[in-house]
Formats: C-alpha cells, sequence, structure tokens
C-alpha cells in the first residue's frame, strides 16, 4: 500500500463552465485512493497589497494553510491574453508573502494547461513556471500537458474524449509518483 499523499488543487479559471475544471474533475477521478485532493479556492481572495503583509486576512491565511498542508500542488488553468489568468498571479503572489514566509519554497508542483486555440495556453503554463521557479518550487518539468483546441477534447456531454483521458492518465500516474517521490 502507498502512503497518502495530500494535493492541494488550484483551477486558475473562475468559470464555472471552465473547460480547465473539466479537465481537473477527471484527472481528479483518475487518482489513486491514497491521494487526498483539496481544491484551493480562489475566487474570493482580495488582490494582493504589501500592506496586507501585517494584517490577517481570513481568505489568505486559509490558502497558505492548505498550500502548507499539501504534499504536493496541481495547477490546471487556461491563458489569458498570452500569461497566466489575474486570479492565478493572484495566489501566487499571496502565498509567497510575506517576505521570507513563502509557502512555495520546496513546494512540489506540476501545472496543466488547456485552451480552446491552437497553442494550448502554453504561454500561461510558461509564465507559471517562471514565477514558481524563481519562488523555488520543485516543479515537474515533464511531461509537460498544454491542451490545444480543447473544446474538441470534449464529449457534447461535456466529458473528456477518450483520446483525451488516455493521455491525462499518463500524467496523472507521473504526476501522483512526483507527489510522493521523497527523494525529489
Amino acid at each position: 500500500m502507498s502512503a497518502a499523499i495530500n494535493i492541494a488543487l488550484i483551477i486558475g479559471s473562475l468559470r464555472k463552465e471552465s473547460i480547465n475544471r473539466k479537465f481537473a474533475e477527471y484527472m481528479v477521478s483518475q487518482m489513486p485512493e491514497s491521494v487526498t485532493i483539496k481544491e484551493v479556492y480562489i475566487a474570493d481572495l482580495p488582490l494582493y497589497n504589501q500592506d496586507y503583509d501585517d494584517t490577517a486576512i481570513d481568505s489568505y491565511e486559509r490558502v497558505r494553510q492548505q498550500l502548507t498542508g499539501a504534499d504536493a500542488v496541481l495547477i490546471v488553468t487556461p491563458e489569458h491574453n498570452r500569461t497566466m489568468p489575474a486570479a492565478l498571479k493572484n495566489v501566487v503572489d499571496i502565498a509567497s508573502r510575506p517576505y521570507k514566509e513563502s509557502v512555495w519554497t520546496h513546494k512540489k508542483l506540476a501545472v496543466v494547461t488547456a485552451s480552446s486555440g491552437s497553442f494550448g495556453g502554453i504561454n500561461s503554463g510558461l509564465d507559471v513556471r517562471k514565477s514558481m521557479q524563481m519562488l523555488s518550487a520543485k516543479m515537474m518539468i515533464d511531461p509537460e500537458i498544454h491542451l490545444s483546441r480543447a473544446t474538441d477534447s470534449l464529449n457534447d456531454d461535456g466529458s473528456v474524449s477518450p483520446r483525451t483521458q488516455k493521455f491525462l492518465q499518463r500524467f496523472v500516474t507521473d504526476f501522483v509518483d512526483f507527489a510522493g517521490n521523497t527523494s525529489a
């Protein structure tokens, strides 16, 4: 029996019918029983402001505690204007502060992007990686997942197509191995 793994899930899209949410929910459904996934809710977070560093903000503390308690973080996100969405950048900043108290330091992290466009959100994924590497997170580099024309990867009922299921199942296996590897 494998050891329990706690994963924090951040979905970069705030839309109720987000395609990224559909892919995230599929990946969560493929996780082994030894993995616990908790979504980090980011829609209620006030915009980060350094003036708040000495102020207790409940939603900030909730997010920091969820991330601190996780063995790894999975970010599933779209791309907005060729970069990560503002809500995702906000949580990156909130969890990196106050100075020298970043929860990202040595945190295992993987990013999956999906977009209806032809580039699959690659710019968003690269910007997430760039920020996280600067914050000393341990990024899962391979495999990279950037689902282009992602709406074509969904069936008419919104479920993930069989071809994409196989692709995401392989990613889930690699991510769980990465998250549970104590030497990584």
